[in-house]
C-alpha cells in the first residue's frame, strides 16, 4: 500500500487562488480554493493508502476529514517542500496538490509493480502528481518550478535516475477563472464546481489573463503550496 501525500496552503483570502481575482473577490477565491482542497481530500480519503498526510502551509479547518495526519510544509522553495515531504515517508507514496478538484480515488488507486515511479502532468507544463516506490528527495531537489518545462523536468530527472515512469492521465489545475469553469464542469458534482456556482464574478471571466506559464504543479507553474501565485507543480 502507499502513503498518499496532500500537499496545501490554508485556504484563506489574499493567499490562494490569487490569479482568480480579478474576476472574483478575495473571499470568493479563497472559498473556491477551499472546495478544491476538500474535494481532493475526500478523494484520497476514498483511495486505499497505508497512511493519508496533509502537507499544509497553514492551519486546518472543518474542511479537513478524519483519517489524515497534518505536518506542517517545510520551508524554502516548492522544490525544497517537496523534497522534504517525500523525505518523510519510508515506503511507496503519491503526493498530489490542491488543484486538481477533479481527481478520482480511481487515480489515486496506483501500483508500483513494475515501476518505479508514477508521472501526473498538468496542462499547462507543470504536473499535479509524483509518485516514488523508493522515496529519494534528490530526485525534486533543483528541479525549477513554476515555469512551462517544470513537469518535463521532474520527468526527465526521474528517468535520467533509471526509473522505470509509469504516466498517469493528464489533468488541468485550477488557477484562472477559465480554469474554474472547464474543471467545474468536469466535475459537475463535487463541491468545486457547487461553490463556483455561487460565485458571482466582480467583473467578466475575459478579463483574467488566459492560463499561461503556470504556478505551482500540481501544474507547470506555481502550485498553492508556495507563497507566490502561479502553477508548476503540486500545490
Amino acid at each position: 500500500m502507499t502513503t498518499l501525500l496532500v500537499i496545501a496552503k490554508e485556504p484563506r483570502p489574499g493567499r490562494v487562488k490569487t490569479r482568480l481575482t480579478p474576476p472574483f473577490t478575495p473571499q470568493q477565491a479563497a472559498a473556491l480554493a477551499e472546495a478544491a482542497l476538500a474535494d481532493t481530500l475526500h478523494a484520497v480519503a476514498a483511495a486505499p493508502a497505508t497512511r493519508r498526510v496533509l502537507v499544509l502551509d497553514g492551519a486546518p479547518g472543518p474542511w479537513l476529514p478524519p483519517g489524515f495526519d497534518v505536518v506542517a510544509q517545510g520551508a524554502g522553495r516548492l522544490d525544497e517542500r517537496l523534497a522534504e515531504a517525500f523525505a518523510r515517508c519510508t515506503g511507496p507514496a503519491l503526493l498530489i496538490g490542491m488543484d486538481t478538484p477533479q481527481v478520482t480515488p480511481e487515480l489515486l488507486t496506483v501500483d508500483f509493480a513494475g515501476c518505479d515511479a508514477w508521472f501526473g502532468p498538468a496542462e499547462d507544463g507543470g504536473f499535479w502528481a509524483l509518485g516514488l516506490a523508493c522515496p529519494d528527495p534528490a530526485l525534486l531537489r533543483g528541479v525549477p518550478m513554476s515555469t512551462p518545462v517544470t513537469g518535463a523536468v521532474q520527468r526527465g530527472r526521474l528517468v535520467a535516475a533509471g526509473l522505470r515512469v509509469r504516466d498517469l492521465p493528464p489533468l488541468r489545475d485550477v488557477d484562472t477563472a477559465p480554469d474554474a469553469h472547464a474543471v467545474a464542469a468536469m466535475a459537475p458534482r463535487g463541491r468545486f464546481a457547487a461553490r463556483l456556482a455561487r460565485c458571482t464574478p466582480a467583473g467578466p471571466p475575459d478579463t483574467v489573463p488566459s492560463a499561461g506559464p503556470p504556478d505551482t504543479a500540481p501544474s507547470a507553474g506555481q502550485s498553492d503550496t508556495t507563497p507566490s501565485t502561479s502553477t508548476a507543480g503540486p500545490r
